[in-house]
């Protein structure tokens, strides 16, 4: 778990009360939490989410497969 120190102001704190309040957080860090983890729903596509990369990451240290040429690859897939 990464601590900061952060200046809000008191309109965003207000919103971290309410959403606090709302779905009954222990505190304003799982508010925020809590909205981030929205955001990503919502705004991130999946590609930029970590469990995706790290996904990305663990195919990547896989062997590749050998499908010889372009040609041999499309009658191996047809196309």
């Amino acid at each position: 778990m990464v601590q900061a120190v952060i200046n809000i102001d008191d309109r965003t704190n207000d919103i971290l009360k309410i959403i606090k309040s709302k779905y009954d957080l222990r505190d304003e860090s799982a508010a925020i939490d809590f909205i981030v983890a929205e955001y990503e729903e919502e705004m991130l596509g999946p590609e930029l989410k970590p469990e995706f990369i790290k996904e990305m990451k663990e195919i990547m240290k896989e062997k590749p497969i050998d499908v010889g040429t372009i040609d041999d690859l499309r009658k191996r897939y047809g196309h």
